[in-house]
């Protein structure tokens, strides 16, 4: 029963970062089924199993706050799902040491990119008027589901900063619509488990645990990335992104670095990014003060008609 509260909490908190930043359940999630000794196909399939709850509801309520471009779901959801089935599969025989480490330097690109946009500049709002091509959000998402299988999580850290970059797509729009599409991906990679696992060593207790947590924090997250400023939102998302990555590369066989030096370059960005969203904070609120604000009604300075007796 402990175990089973231990999850609930984790999918309460995974959900409530993934629905407010776009990423980090399956991560998160996975993260702590590896840590209790699960296999990593069986972890990966019993998260993405919750998932097809949580990213339903994550979705419903996002659509209900205005937080879903259409669009994009499913110009990058449907080559999401055929590469989340695929990298599901497959994951048995696929070897994901050297891939995990170049995507992840690839990330902290990305992550570094938008942490400095937003930070500095804010909402770009120079191309949010062109739409996303489908030569773009396909690519981006047949590789974003395979990662997401073979990994255990990857839709959001994948699709969020590289839609982000774009500029095209304000930041709660693409979180919604990340959040959204996962559904699709969810659901195929859960069938490709099942495909080529049978269910064996899944545990279906503890994706219901995990359930459980996420739909209770679905709604708040949707409601909180509807509020939460473009700006800050940014900075927040560019540092978990960097936080992410930065920890993969030094984890891995590349590095290999030592505790030491991990805690202290993950000091050294947690200042950072505690430094940059305090200054989106300070300057959201400059700019709030300064801008413009929407003339009044003219008032008809005439006086009004007498009336007759």
């Amino acid at each position: 029963m402990r175990t089973l509260i231990l999850l609930a909490l984790a999918g309460l908190g995974a959900q409530l970062v993934d629905g407010s930043l776009g990423m980090a359940y399956g991560v998160t999630s996975t993260t702590l089924l590896l840590a209790v000794g699960t296999n990593p196909a069986a972890a990966s399939a019993t998260v993405h199993l919750a998932e097809i709850g949580t990213t339903l509801a994550s979705g419903v309520a996002h659509w209900r706050f205005g937080n879903v471009d259409w669009r994009v779901v499913l110009k990058i959801g449907i080559p999401g799902a055929v590469g989340a089935f695929a990298g599901a599969t497959f994951l048995s025989a696929l070897s994901t040491e050297l891939a995990e480490p170049v995507m992840a330097l690839l990330l902290l690109g990305l992550g570094l990119y938008v942490l400095g946009r937003f930070t500095v500049a804010g909402l770009p709002t120079d191309k949010l008027d062109k739409p996303l091509r489908k030569r773009f959000l396909s690519p981006l998402g047949l590789v974003a589901g395979f990662l997401d299988a073979t990994g255990g999580g990857g839709w959001g850290p994948v699709g969020t900063p590289a839609i982000l970059a774009s500029g095209r797509l304000e930041p709660r729009k693409v979180i919604g619509s990340i959040d959204t599409s996962e559904f699709l991906v969810a659901v195929a990679a859960s069938l490709g488990f099942l495909f080529g696992l049978g269910g064996e060593g899944v545990n279906w207790l503890w994706a219901v645990a995990l359930l459980a947590g996420g739909l209770i924090a679905a709604p708040i997250a949707a409601w909180l990335v509807r509020h939460v400023p473009p700006r800050i939102l940014g900075s927040a998302v560019g540092g978990l992104i960097v936080l992410t990555n930065i920890r993969t590369l030094l984890r891995s066989d590349w590095l290999g670095a030592g505790d030491t030096t991990q805690w202290t370059v993950y000091g050294f960005v947690y200042v950072v990014w505690a430094a940059a969203v305090a200054y989106s904070v300070k300057e959201h609120r400059r700019t709030s003060r300064t801008a413009p604000r929407p003339a009044a009604e003219p008032v008809d300075a005439r006086p009004a008609e007498a009336t007759t007796t």
